[in-house]
């Protein structure tokens, strides 16, 4: 009986660890993509041209060897396998976490944990559906708040933060804040779970790459918004 419990503890536990890699290995994938995708964004600052030139060279990298838009199908089929494996996993995980408390109790209150983590699951789920909003209005359904066009992508980037539509600028920063916390966790859980926190001055620097990934991500995507709101990129 003994045995046979050590062995479902066993297994119980290497599946845990899988479960833990799976999402820092989806993550990873995320937070290149975003580092990149922010980057593009930046492109609205050189402009109507420049940032519509970008948008295009999207659709037509890899070509002739890969179809008009290959290399976007390819990225998205990435992404959204990445996504499955990080949710499957941070459910299976959490599920765990609970039926792991056999009995009841009064949890005290963590001073020593961070609003990152203590708000890594209700982050998590308001940026899918901050992601499920984002792939309408901009990818999928191409939805202009404004009533304008929607053929020309810096012009329904400005019209989904300016002028009237500045609220949806505000609700973008929300979103952005609850992506910095959750990269700043999120990369500090995904090194520890790769074995790179193993001493004390390693978990001093996978907090540190936390805040910079964070700050560098977050901030970069929120600068797009907040100067069509304040009308410095405008068509």
């Amino acid at each position: 009986m003994a045995t046979t419990e050590l062995v479902k503890g066993v297994r119980a536990t290497r599946s845990t660890i899988a479960l833990k890699l799976a999402m820092a290995t989806s993550g990873i994938i995320f937070i290149i993509f975003v580092l990149l995708h922010m980057y593009g964004n930046l492109k609205a600052f050189a402009g109507h041209d420049a940032y519509n030139t970008y948008a295009e060279h999207l659709r037509t990298l890899g070509t002739p060897m890969l179809p008009h838009s290959g290399f976007l199908w390819i990225l998205r089929a990435v992404l959204i396998v990445s996504l499955v494996v990080h949710v499957a996993s941070a459910v299976a995980l959490w599920r765990r976490a609970n039926r792991a408390r056999s009995t009841r109790y009064q949890v005290k209150k963590n001073v020593a944990s961070s609003i990152s983590s203590r708000t890594m699951r209700w982050g998590g789920l308001t940026l899918l559906l901050f992601i499920v909003w984002h792939l309408l209005e901009f990818t999928i359904g191409k939805i202009n708040v404004s009533g304008g066009a929607t053929n020309d992508p810096y012009n329904l980037l400005v019209d989904s933060f300016g002028g009237s539509s500045w609220w949806m600028g505000v609700i973008y920063l929300i979103a952005m804040l609850c992506l910095g916390l959750h990269l700043h966790h999120g990369t500090f859980s995904a090194c520890q779970t790769l074995g790179w926190t193993n001493t004390a001055d390693s978990r001093a620097r996978a907090r540190i790459a936390g805040w910079v990934v964070a700050i560098v991500i977050a901030g970069g995507f929120s600068l797009v918004p907040l100067f069509t709101i304040f009308g410095v990129i405008t068509k």
